[in-house]
Order: C-alpha cells, then structure tokens, then sequence
C-alpha cells in the first residue's frame, strides 16, 4: 500500500460521492474552458485588426502560454498563502478585467498585457483546482475526479467557439470577448459561493504551510528528474497535436471547412473518454492509461505524414483524440499522488511548471525541424516523442498500490 493510499484510509469508512463537489468542483473549470474557447478564435485576428503583423499575432496569442509559464510557481504560493477558494475567486476576476480590456484594447500592447494576464490567471486558477481535488478526494477516486476536471475543461473549450461565434455574428468581433469575460465571471462567482478549504474539518490546513522552492526541489529532485521528463514528454506530444492535423490538412489542400470537421470529429471523441479513463486509472492504475495514451499518440503521429486524403487523416485524427482523451487528467493525477501533505500547492506548482515547459517546446521543436528538414520530418520526431514518453512513462510510475 502506498503512503497516499495509508493517508486516505480514514477517509474509505465513509463512501465518498463526487456528487456534492460537482458544482464547486467542476462547473469553474467549465466556464474557464468557455472562456478560453471563446476568445482564442478571435485573438491573433484582432492582433491583425490592430494592425499587427502575422509574427506579432502570434506573439500575442503565445503570450497566453508565456503568462501561465512564469505564473506557475508564484501561483503556488498565492495558495499557500491565500487558500484555493480565494485563487479562484482572484483567478476569475483577473480573467473577466484583461478580457473585457482586451475587448476595448486601442493596439497591440494593451492586449498583449492583457492576454500575459489571462495566462497568469489560467495558472492560478488550475492550480488552485487541482489542489482542491487533491485535497478533498480519496485516493481510490483521485483519477476519476481529476479526469473530470480536466474533461470539463476540454468540454468547455469545446463549447467556447460556438458560443463566440455566435455574438460574433450579432454583435462583431469584440463580442467572443464579452463572452470569455461572462464566462470567467460566472467561474469566479461559483468560487465566491463555494466553501473554503480551510474551513473544513480534520488536517485541511496542513498543505498550506510555507515551503520553500528550493528545500521542494532539493527533497523530490529524483520525481522530478525521472518522472517529471515523463509529464515534459507528454504535454509536448498534446501541444503538438493541435498544430499537426491542420498544419498537415493544409499541406494535403484541404479547405478549412473540411480541418475544422476534423477537429471537431477528435474533439468529440476526447471528451467521450475522459471519465471511463479516469475509472480505469483508479481501479487497475496510472500506467493502464498512461502508457496507452501515449502509444496511441506516438503511432498516430507517426502515421500522419502516410495519410492522402481526408479519409485517412480522419482515421489518424480520431486515434489521437482518443489517445488524447484517454489521458485527461493523468498529468494532475500523477502529479497529486506523489505531493506531500505539508506544502502540496508548491510541489503542484512545480509540477505544472514541468508540463508547461513541454507544452511550450512541443510546438517549437516542430518549427525546427520542419525549418531544418521538412513538415512529415518534424512530425515524425514528434511522434518519437510519444513513444519516448510512453517507455519513460513505463518505468518510472510506481508499480505499487494504486499509484503504478
């Protein structure tokens, strides 16, 4: 039995329900993903409106990343210190001012700073999240709860554009960006009326005690040396992905249309899978699913540079979405089995870190190689790294109690 398993145990007595947290939980991450759909579509499009070049759109877009990328390990301490109930309160009200000043923005600077906050308060906000299941969830239910908090993310980044779209047909462009802020708004008033934390009974302040960053490091550089590679791997492999399939449609001739049908098609099947994941992480272990996940991504990629057509880039797509789908919330999850009790938020805070850095170099190894050599090139190594991850992956979850 493993230590998380042996700290659970007097929790297992009583029968754990994710029903009550459903709200608190769940619905916050939804209207974060709402957002988040919302206004990416429309983000580099009003950078151009402004009078941006392509090179400055997508900076502007990249600073959403760049934002939560430095925001993660002062996050952390923002919990540490602040409790979860208030970072998703501070989150959503960060969220819903940049996105209404990025509505009114008169050039590129200010929604430039504005999508840096949106970043930052993206950190807080999953952070703070993934914190709270830790904290209030079994072990024997920590996967499915975390699966879902992160299938109801991709549910609402799913939903977003569709929402946008429609007050952009009504009201224009600016309108997707009344929408996000809506949404972040409504995240942060469900935080509002959420209890906190630390209001609870039993040892919920324990993981909110001050730990420093380098005495973290120092005491699980061995986790974040071996399987934190693992979790870089991973969030590289899923943030290419998302360039792949259309960067590859349109390298086939494919109208836009037919990529954002295909988009779609993955999409629906990532989130259909989410939970039955979740299910299996608890009851056979992490790396039923993990492993999987990546072998599936890996295989797909490789196999994109083979396809011809829209029928065969429509098989390969929907494998990577289901392998995509199958590993929701295996990141946060493995990532909670292995914090300590006394200073989780800055352990967690680390760990995010490790996964933005690969979602931020998945993306750019891509542009290099494809610089240096070609597209199916590029993706290629891409899906290597899906393999790599898969065999890092293999070794270094513990095979132990329910964690392995």
């Amino acid at each position: 039995m493993t230590d998380g398993a042996a700290m659970a145990s007097p929790v297992e007595a009583t029968p754990f329900s994710l029903r009550p947290i459903m709200i608190p939980a769940f619905a916050p991450a939804l209207m974060f993903g709402v957002a988040e759909g919302a206004v990416l579509p429309v983000v580099a499009l009003t950078s151009r409106n402004l009078g941006g070049s392509v090179a400055l759109a997508s900076l502007v877009v990249a600073l959403i990343g760049i934002g939560s990328l430095v925001s993660n390990i002062p996050s952390s301490y923002v919990t540490v210190h602040y409790g979860e109930r208030a970072a998703i309160i501070a989150a959503g009200a960060m969220t819903t001012v940049a996105l209404l000043v990025a509505m009114l923005a008169p050039n590129n600077l200010v929604l430039g700073l504005a999508m840096l906050v949106v970043g930052c308060s993206d950190a807080v906000f999953a952070l703070a999240r993934q914190s709270y299941l830790t904290e209030m969830v079994p072990i024997e239910m920590r996967a499915r709860a975390l699966s879902t908090l992160g299938g109801s993310g991709r549910i609402g980044v799913f939903i977003g554009p569709f929402l946008g779209a429609g007050a952009i047909h009504l009201l224009g462009i600016h309108a997707a960006y009344a929408v996000g802020a809506a949404a972040a708004a409504v995240a942060g008033g469900i935080g509002l009326l959420s209890r906190d934390l630390r209001a609870g009974a039993g040892h919920e302040g324990t993981p909110h005690a001050a730990v420093p960053l380098t005495g973290m490091l120092r005491e699980y550089r061995r986790v974040f040396l071996t399987l934190g590679v693992g979790i870089l791997l991973v969030s590289a492999v899923r943030a290419s992905r998302q360039v792949v399939i259309p960067l590859w449609a349109e390298h086939l001739g494919m109208s836009a249309s037919a990529t954002s049908l295909l988009y779609g098609l993955a999409g629906a099947i990532d989130m259909a899978t989410f939970y039955p994941a979740g299910r299996v992480m608890d009851r056979k272990g992490r790396r039923w699913v993990a492993v999987p996940s990546m072998l599936l991504m890996g295989l797909a990629l490789v196999a994109v540079p083979l396809t011809h057509g829209f029928g065969t880039l429509m098989v390969v797509s929907m494998v990577l979405g289901f392998g995509n789908g199958i590993g929701a919330g295996m990141v946060m999850t493995m990532g909670a089995d292995h914090a300590p009790a006394v200073g989780r938020p800055v352990f967690l805070g680390v760990w995010r870190q490790l996964s933005d850095v690969g979602a931020c170099g998945g993306p750019v190894l891509l542009s290099a190689v494809t610089g240096a050599a070609s597209l199916a090139a590029a993706i290629s190594v891409n899906g290597g790294l899906g393999l790599l991850a898969a065999a890092v992956l293999w070794v270094w979850i513990p095979r132990a109690g329910r964690r392995g």
